[in-house]
């Protein structure tokens, strides 16, 4: 199952739910974004050609992250540019979801190994600004 968080036109995140299944190959982002996301089925003895990436100059502007739930489960706050809180979605062991635009906050309801992948290199405190997440009473 795929889930998208959408506010006001805005596609915020795209959860790729553990029970997820297709055959062949598919990308759930569009061509113009920075991070893509797909997912291959393929069967046995299928074979992807041996292949080297050609160095190809991207400007990135907006740090999109994926991040892959091995074990436990996280509520994922989702906030606008203003730092205005939208909507929260918990994602469970097996979950993949890509942070897409606006912003974003963890809270671990259990404890939760996560996998991150973003663009690089990291700017240290260039790359992003804090603010206070949003009361326990919400979601």
């Amino acid at each position: 199952m795929i889930e998208s968080v959408t506010v006001n036109g805005l596609l915020l995140a795209l959860i790729i739910r553990s029970n997820f299944h297709r055959e062949g190959i598919t990308f759930f982002t569009p061509q113009d974004y920075s991070q893509q996301l797909g997912y291959m089925n393929r069967p046995k003895g299928y074979i992807i050609e041996p292949h080297v990436h050609k160095l190809v100059e991207r400007k990135v502007t907006l740090t999109q992250e994926v991040l892959y739930v091995k074990s436990g489960k996280v509520r994922v706050d989702f906030y606008n540019n203003d730092q205005v809180y939208l909507e929260s979605r918990i994602v469970e062991t097996g979950d993949v979801i890509l942070l897409s635009a606006g912003g974003h906050g963890f809270e671990m309801l259990e404890s939760s190994e996560l996998i991150e992948i973003k663009q690089g290199p990291y700017c240290g405190d260039e790359d992003k600004v804090r603010f206070d997440h949003i009361p326990n009473n919400i979601k």
